[in-house]
């Protein structure tokens, strides 16, 4: 497929740049697949389409504050994004994977300084980014966590030294999550209170807790025009016992399964078995799904509205239609729904 199939105008001025005041007053386009039928509702209506025998999933992985700015010996300014935790060798020092910024091109055993009590020196380049190591006084952890900043997708504009990096710590994070190690939220989960969860939990819907790390690969755009050649960035999941015998349980006793999430859905079609059964574990996917993918995880998904030509339009595309999708979105830019990671949300059923 050419990935201009993949394409749509959107007005700028419809990519939200904050989030609603109450997370759960975002809007919602609930979409029937089979009758195309296209609903408008508020996200907290999402009670009205849950049943009693349903399990809903969502993605826990926290986001780290991985965006950091230093400056080199030289004394250029250097941005560094925090990709992945390697290792540490001791409380004082912590290796990670990283994307390095900076006008000049970065040296091999040259150092990068944060602040009085931290400092990195790059260790070696890979094709991927670089491996840096962090060393500091105290914790480095500890000290990562406090000088980070939010890694916001890059259509989400914020001022240098503006206060809304400390309302982004709160709001670029879902309500319950919990596993450190993501540099992207997953974003259909940004819509849920906790009071929310609650009222899900009371109508008989169980809740059920997976972990992927979602990568800045996630808003890398697909550099192919024939999408079957894109390759996507590996993350780490996790999904315990107890969770995958909720989910087999359900599916067993005819109930469905809803996905929150993109994330949630790759991270479910990844640890699927041929006969719908989920295998918890450990370990890593870099699946790509686009249409004539064949689902066996889940029956609905709630997910908001994404870039043109990516690999997350893409996926949606797979599970509703290509032209149901593009007709829906069509439908949303012309009711003035809010898109990509701030905006509204969509439920596929």
């Amino acid at each position: 497929m050419h990935i201009k199939e993949f394409d749509y105008d959107l007005p700028p001025e419809l990519i939200a740049q904050y989030p609603v005041e109450k997370r759960d007053h975002s809007r919602l386009m609930v979409l029937h697949r089979k009758s195309k039928a296209i609903e408008h509702r508020s996200f907290f209506h999402i009670t009205d389409y849950l049943n009693k025998g349903d399990v809903l999933v969502l993605n826990d992985a926290r986001v780290i504050p991985a965006r950091l700015t230093g400056r080199k010996q030289s004394g250029g300014t250097t941005e560094v994004l925090l990709l992945k935790h390697l290792a540490n060798g001791s409380p004082r020092e912590s290796t990670w994977h990283c994307l390095i910024n900076a006008s000049k091109r970065t040296k091999i055993h040259s150092k990068i300084f944060f602040n009085q009590s931290l400092t990195a020196e790059v260790m070696e380049e890979g094709e991927e980014g670089f491996t840096l190591t962090f060393t500091g006084e105290g914790n480095v952890e500890d000290v990562l966590e406090r000088i980070g900043i939010t890694p916001l997708p890059p259509y989400i504009k914020r001022c240098n030294g503006s206060e809304d990096g400390l309302s982004d710590r709160d709001r670029y994070q879902t309500v319950f999550a919990r596993s450190k190690g993501a540099v992207a939220a997953p974003t259909a989960g940004l819509h849920f209170t906790s009071a929310l969860l609650d009222r899900i939990a009371q109508k008989g819907v169980q809740v059920v807790f997976l972990t992927l790390q979602v990568g800045w690969g996630t808003f890398q755009p697909v550099r192919v025009e024939r999408i079957e050649e894109h390759r996507m960035y590996a993350e780490d999941y996790a999904v315990d016992s107890s969770a995958a015998e909720i989910l087999n349980d359900a599916r067993r006793r005819g109930g469905r399964i809803i996905s929150v999430g993109t994330t949630t859905t790759r991270l479910l079609e990844s640890v699927v078995s041929g006969d719908g059964t989920v295998k918890p574990g450990r370990g890593s996917t870099d699946l790509f799904i686009y249409p004539g993918y064949s689902f066996k995880a889940i029956d609905c998904l709630i997910t908001n509205f994404h870039v043109p030509q990516s690999t997350l339009v893409m996926l949606v595309a797979a599970f509703a239609g290509r032209e149901c999708i593009l007709n829906a979105y069509h439908e949303a830019i012309q009711e003035g729904y809010r898109f990509y990671s701030y905006g509204d949300a969509m439920m596929i059923m």
